[in-house]
């Protein structure tokens, strides 16, 4: 209702103008202009609100008219609601009042047509309570969305925290909007890297047995390894919980484990680092609905499967020896090898399975999160899902750009391990709240700067402790109401205005006509109406952030909500001695709290009620 009421306002302005002009070409006040040249105009909302509510720029009739921008507005206004002819820049209607500034016609609504529609934002509000918003953009499409998918090979880096944070404040805000969102983690658990770990925990597990072993001095040989101390942790369990296999490993002192014993190494330590990245990532509210192994794929045969699927639609052919896919006939630059000449696949003949697999299990929507340096895989993705017989606009791949980490000014360069650059780390440092709002507050196609220390402040200047400040602010103000106050001035008790019980029978069944008394004061009605407009435009951002796949844009929101909810607590005082005021403000008090709270949610945030 509110926002259907919000657009009639606005077309009615747009229609003023329209009516204006044409009045404007039939007294021939428009130069050569005629009906037919009207162009589509634009309703903006000014960003200085003092310029009004809507704004309409008709500098693009000039070359018409043949006068300038100020002129050309002057000549409409004129004739904008015909019965009172002004020669004026500014004119007084029954629902609006006008000024023109430069090639602007700006319209200011006037407070009885503004306080109906902004009172029904209130109502909906407290109605719906944190459900305000929610909407069903997505019509229950079923979508896969896919990220992180690390290797379960060491800990995770900052880069996985961005994707985790966005791909998690994604599906809230898609589910948030109606689509049926499904949480995947790819594990890359086949392949050569798992190779490495398994003969890197062997070191390590030597090692922790008193062997005299370590790891390659020479930089290339060192490669084959994974040297990071986080693998001593693993290796302690293991020579806890494999006591005759550690037993056989110190007697025969190789400087190899025997492919059992390499197997069974591989296996323990990818367990145990997929069972840390997975408490991480709970840890840092990320929840997903599967962890799928690329090698569950190898074994059921599904990817031999896909290639036989490939082979009998005629998109594959053998040359010198391999197989290669025709990929080039759905756009990619070249076609691809997907089997090589000793056999083996590549890691493009995976994905293409894995992507047919949710295909085939009824996904119409899929989601990648990859790191940027994969964009050229993207043609190969595409071509293989057409070739297969779907959409390739099925799929959409988000590349996340870097992630610089600065601590007190210096730079963190990634994978040094004298500062902090893993994840769990960082997390340690700054909280889960932090970490969250800052991967999240950037357009994932931006590089993002992490300043640790900004991060941490109670200041401000840290958005995250901005926008927790203003709920938490909030939330005092309801308490205040409803509990006893010391007057530091008159050394005194000021017994409370409001029982809990009292408010909440209020707000529960509260309707718009309750709020007349919320406008008792010109001096006041300004912030208390910029604020109600910044509440409902919450829906749009929803929307916009779901459907484009934005969800930086609830971070961007919440600032601007929490700038618009301070300013109106510096401006308006909510308690006074008018009872019935003081109510209707409170109401309002309620409703950004249920507002911000919702954003803090969707971004998998706290809403702390003190700070």
């Amino acid at each position: 209702y509110t926002i259907v009421r919000f657009k009639m306002l606005k077309e009615e302005c747009l229609n003023l103008v329209v009516n204006g002009i044409k009045t404007a070409i039939s007294k021939g006040a428009c130069g050569n202009l005629t009906e037919a040249d009207i162009p589509s105009f634009n309703v903006e909302v000014p960003k200085n609100r003092d310029f009004g509510d809507f704004a309409i720029n008709i500098s693009g009739l000039c070359r018409y008219s043949r006068k300038n921008p100020f002129e050309t507005a002057k000549s409409i206004v004129k004739y904008i609601d015909f019965e009172s002819e002004i020669d004026s820049d500014e004119k007084d209607l029954e629902k609006f009042s006008l000024k023109i500034v430069g090639g602007y016609i700006n319209f200011k609504v006037k407070q009885s047509s503004m306080t109906e529609v902004l009172n029904g934002v209130v109502e909906e509000i407290l109605s719906k309570k944190t459900d305000f918003g929610k909407n069903d953009a997505g019509k229950g499409e079923k979508v896969i969305l896919e990220y992180v998918s690390a290797n379960p090979t060491g800990p995770f880096h900052i880069g996985h925290g961005r994707w985790a944070a966005v791909g998690s404040a994604l599906a809230n805000v898609m589910k948030f909007s109606g689509y049926d969102v499904f949480q995947e983690y790819y594990v890359n658990d086949a392949g050569n890297q798992m190779n490495k770990l398994g003969k890197s925990l062997y070191i390590r597990v030597m090692r922790e047995l008193g062997a005299d072993i370590d790891f390659p001095q020479d930089e290339e040989e060192a490669k084959n390894y994974y040297t990071g101390d986080y693998l001593i942790d693993c290796a302690k369990k293991f020579v806890k919980e494999y006591k005759d296999i550690c037993d056989k490993m110190i007697a025969e002192n190789k400087s190899e484990a025997d492919s059992a014993t390499h197997e069974i190494l591989k296996g323990f330590a990818k367990r145990d680092m997929l069972a840390k990245q997975k408490a991480l990532l709970e840890k840092f509210e990320t929840h997903f609905d599967n962890f799928y192994s690329e090698t569950s794929l190898h074994e059921r045969g599904d990817v031999q499967k896909c290639l036989d699927e490939l082979q009998r639609l005629g998109k594959l052919y053998e040359k010198d020896g391999a197989v290669w896919f025709k990929s080039s006939d759905y756009g990619d630059d070249e076609d691809r090898v997907i089997k090589k000449q000793d056999g083996a696949y590549t890691y493009l003949t995976a994905d293409i399975a894995y992507h047919y697999d949710k295909l085939k299990r009824g996904f119409t929507r899929l989601i990648n999160i990859w790191g940027a340096d994969h964009h050229g895989y993207i043609p190969r993705m595409r071509a293989s899902i057409e070739a297969l017989g779907y959409n390739p606009d099925s799929l959409t791949v988000l590349l996340g750009q870097l992630v610089n980490l600065s601590i007190k000014g210096e730079q963190v360069r990634m994978g040094k391990r004298t500062k902090m650059v893993t994840l769990d780390e960082l997390i340690d440092e700054v909280g889960v709240d932090a970490t969250r709002f800052w991967m999240i507050m950037r357009d994932i196609n931006n590089t993002l700067e992490f300043d640790v220390e900004l991060a941490k402040s109670q200041t401000d200047e840290n958005p995250v402790f901005y926008c927790q400040y203003a709920h938490a602010r909030a939330c005092s103000v309801i308490r205040n109401a409803i509990n006893e106050r010391h007057d530091v001035a008159n050394n005194k008790t000021i017994p409370a205005m409001f029982t809990k019980e009292e408010l909440d029978e209020y707000f529960n069944n509260l309707k718009k006509d309750d709020l007349s008394a919320l406008w008792k004061s010109e001096d006041e009605s300004e912030e208390i109406k910029i604020l109600i407009e910044k509440l409902n435009e919450y829906k749009t951002v929803v929307v916009n952030a779901a459907t484009n796949y934005t969800p930086y844009l609830l971070t961007k929101y919440l600032r601007e909500l929490a700038a618009t909810f301070h300013k109106f607590y510096a401006a308006v005082r909510v308690l006074t001695d008018d009872k019935d005021n003081s109510k209707a403000k409170l109401a309002l008090i309620q409703a950004t709290i249920y507002v911000t709270k919702s954003v803090l949610t969707l971004i998998g945030a706290t809403a702390p009620e003190r700070m």
